[in-house]
């Protein structure tokens, strides 16, 4: 439900997504096509998104790989330390509005 939710929310700010199920999906999907930005999920089945980070930011250099977003219903600043550690350059926390969204969006644009 939750990457539904994310998908139509994006899609409401006038991006495109596709959804994968878990972080190794995550890093396929990245060496079939370039994508700009990455909702990362922290906790998925398989690969995590810290694990998927990690390895993103092995294979692709700066300049090249995608802004990550980690999205997590952890919101202490202990995770948001694990995150940026992990390579993730923002952080969202669940339940997130279109408003965060957007602001996470747009940080990627200036940041990056």
């Amino acid at each position: 439900m939750n990457q539904r939710m994310a998908q139509w929310l994006l899609e409401k700010l006038g991006h495109r997504a596709d959804v994968v199920a878990d972080g190794a999906e995550a890093v396929r999907a990245l060496e079939e096509k370039a994508y700009d930005v990455v909702l990362m999920d922290m906790q998925m089945p398989r690969m995590d998104g810290l694990q998927a980070s990690r390895l993103i930011h092995q294979r692709w250099p700066e300049g090249r790989r995608p802004w990550i977003v980690a999205v997590t219903a952890n919101a202490f600043w202990t995770d948001q330390e694990r995150c940026s550690a992990a390579g993730m350059d923002d952080y969202l926390s669940k339940p997130y509005t279109r408003e965060d969204l957007a602001v996470a969006l747009a940080r990627s644009r200036t940041d990056a």
